[in-house]
């Protein structure tokens, strides 16, 4: 009886252990055909291409804002009249069209002065603040202007400078899009055919590819992938776009 107990379990421990190898078995195989099937899922190479171009701004706009301040209304308002007259007599002087020569913006602010305890304390201060614009496609006539401005200060202009900046901007963007994107993906290109190179796969079909936008900043600073600035306080200006291709390799 004892023998035979004994053998049976002999019998039972030995089917045990073929089914357990059995079952390591297909986990190996099924763990590497996973791993297999992810390495091959994940051949790819992603690469990105530049395209830069140098240009020249063919827009500029420059809004000249000046104010006045007073506690009378019609005598405010008289000054900053005087000063548009001078805004737009300095733009005439420079060469610049009349229809080139626009009123912006004109806004009153009125400020109540009050002692320590909140009480009105004499009459309101009034500020008349206004804007004349200019907007040419005379990119240097702007530029040698600009470099006299000066002259409103004497002419009694009270400009506001941080609102008085000429801005120049290229407005010919459009033409240059399908020669830049082209070239950029050929860049995009030979940078994945040398990768393949020095690790000896191949290049194979084309995955996902994303073009970046367009931007337009200064010519002379840091390049930036991020930079969006369709105008600057410069002409020179350079234009760029960046893709990013992912491309199988085997």
């Amino acid at each position: 009886m004892l023998e035979r107990f004994q053998g049976d379990r002999a019998v039972l421990l030995g089917a045990v252990g073929i089914f357990a190898l059995g079952l390591t078995t297909s986990g190996y195989a099924l763990g590497d055909g996973l791993r297999r099937w992810k390495m091959a899922e994940h051949r790819n190479v992603t690469v990105r291409g530049v395209s830069e171009r140098d240009v020249t701004a063919d827009l500029a706009t420059w809004p000249v804002s000046f104010s006045h301040e007073g506690t009378d209304l019609a005598s405010v308002q008289q000054s900053v009249d005087q000063q548009a007259r001078a805004v737009r007599a300095f733009f005439l002087r420079a060469g610049f069209k009349p229809q080139e020569i626009t009123d912006e913006d004109v806004s009153l602010s009125r400020q109540q002065p009050t002692d320590r305890y909140g009480e009105p304390v004499g009459p309101q201060k009034l500020t008349v603040t206004r804007s004349i614009q200019l907007r040419t496609n005379d990119i240097a006539r702007v530029r040698a202007a600009y470099a006299r401005q000066a002259e409103l200060l004497r002419d009694g202009v009270e400009v506001v400078g941080s609102a008085s900046n000429v801005s120049f901007t290229f407005t010919k963007l459009n033409a240059l899009k399908p020669e830049m994107i082209a070239e950029a993906n050929q860049n995009a290109r030979r940078s994945a055919d040398e990768f393949a190179k020095n690790s000896g796969v191949t290049v194979g079909k084309l995955k996902t590819a994303s073009q970046g936008y367009f931007s337009v900043g200064a010519r002379d600073g840091e390049d930036c992938d991020d930079c969006g600035s369709s105008g600057g306080s410069s002409p020179y200006q350079k234009v760029r776009v960046v893709t990013t291709i992912d491309y199988d390799i085997g």
